[in-house]
């Protein structure tokens, strides 16, 4: 009985920004692109990269710099800039994990709750092998996957569907305000992680996983398993 109604449930996790501190090599390789193009790119105006597939970064960088460009630029850019974000993660290993992930991911896991990971990344496979958390994910979704980028719900959508939860049953994890609309969208319950006052649609806010305790562990599960 308990088994059964602990498999209603179901936890899905963004990756950067989230799980891993990648956000910040996505920063640094956006920026040399947009120095290279002459553009000005703050910390502040990756904000809104979060969560975003890459073809939609560079559409918004070059509406940032007022650039058009021919097909073949634009796919020569998208690139240019993962190659770049590569060499960084190229390098990655346990330390990038964010602060108390394994905790959170320990006790999930021991109460038998079904994972997935739902990011737009097309590189999460080759990070979670580096950081050695594959283990922990029952389904992974990332950019290789989907063919609609967040606020979509399509890659929340499918994870729930990969782990056999329904989506009022699931929670996700994010740290960007499209993959916070997205969870909304698609009626699950949203965590917000990161600047409690920029996420403040998330239906519940943390700076870091080092908030997080295992009561409100408890109590969100409990939450999850009683939506019809």
């Amino acid at each position: 009985m308990i088994k059964s109604k602990m498999k209603k449930a179901g936890f899905i996790f963004d990756l950067d920004g989230v799980i891993v501190d990648t956000a910040k090599y996505h920063y640094l390789a956006w920026k040399n692109l947009a120095n290279e193009l002459g553009i000005e790119f703050t910390e502040a105006d990756n904000e809104k990269f979060k969560g975003v597939s890459r073809k939609r970064c560079l559409e918004l960088l070059l509406e940032m710099g007022n650039i058009t460009v021919s097909k073949e630029q634009f796919d020569r850019w998208l690139e240019e800039k993962n190659e770049d974000y590569l060499k960084y993660i190229s390098k990655m290993d346990k330390k990038e994990i964010l602060p108390d992930v394994t905790k959170v991911l320990d006790y999930i896991k021991d109460k038998g709750i079904p994972m997935a990971l739902g990011s737009a990344s097309k590189n999460a496979v080759s990070i979670l092998e580096k950081v050695a958390l594959m283990s922990y994910f029952d389904a992974i979704v990332d950019g290789t996957q989907v063919t609609k980028a967040k606020p979509d719900p399509e890659v929340f959508l499918i994870a729930a569907k990969k782990i056999g939860a329904e989506p009022e049953n699931c929670v996700v994890f994010e740290d960007a305000l499209a993959g916070i609309e997205a969870a909304n969208i698609a009626g699950m319950e949203s965590i917000g992680i990161g600047d409690v006052k920029i996420l403040s649609d998330a239906d519940h806010g943390f700076n870091n996983f080092t908030e997080i305790d295992v009561k409100f562990l408890d109590d969100l599960i409990l939450l999850l398993e009683s939506k019809n």
